[in-house]
């Protein structure tokens, strides 16, 4: 993975937005629209009849439901303003400060992040990882692992 395409998957907090379910052209996205296209359009009227075998069927519109809203990928990540986290001020002071990461400022760790608490845990844990190993270990560790462990 080259710094472009690490830059592009990874936000200035370290959050590996690569693999996040709101992530367009990431893998959820593509698996979400690639299992509604092998049950196609119909599936609905199927489950509703194989629902009297099996009662998980009874669920498949808060499935269907779900599927759809997985499969729309409408973030492009933070870099480019989609941060789901709207207290988060992690994107803005690094364009202000002018690093790719929290970790390349001289104020980190700093008090100005905008996180709730677990992500504030997490925002260090990550920037402090880059900073000892490197980003291009990093991102070859996060690109491996379940983005919600």
């Amino acid at each position: 993975m080259d710094r472009k395409e690490m830059l592009a998957k990874l936000a200035p907090c370290g959050l590996y937005c690569g693999k996040c379910l709101a992530f367009a052209g990431g893998p959820i996205q593509e698996h979400a629209l690639a299992l509604a296209e092998l049950l196609g359009e119909n599936f609905g009227a199927y489950a509703e009849r194989f629902s009297h075998v099996e009662p998980a069927f009874a669920h498949f519109d808060q499935f269907k439901e779900l599927l759809d809203y997985l499969g729309k990928g409408e973030c492009r990540g933070c870099r480019e303003g989609g941060c789901l986290f709207k207290t988060c001020k992690v994107a803005a002071c690094a364009r202000e400060k002018v690093v790719d990461f929290c970790y390349e400022c001289e104020s980190f760790p700093c008090d100005t992040h905008g996180l709730p608490e677990r992500l504030e845990n997490i925002w260090r844990l990550n920037n402090e990882r880059m900073r000892d190993k490197g980003l291009e270990t990093f991102a070859k560790v996060q690109d491996t692992k379940p983005r919600y462990p």
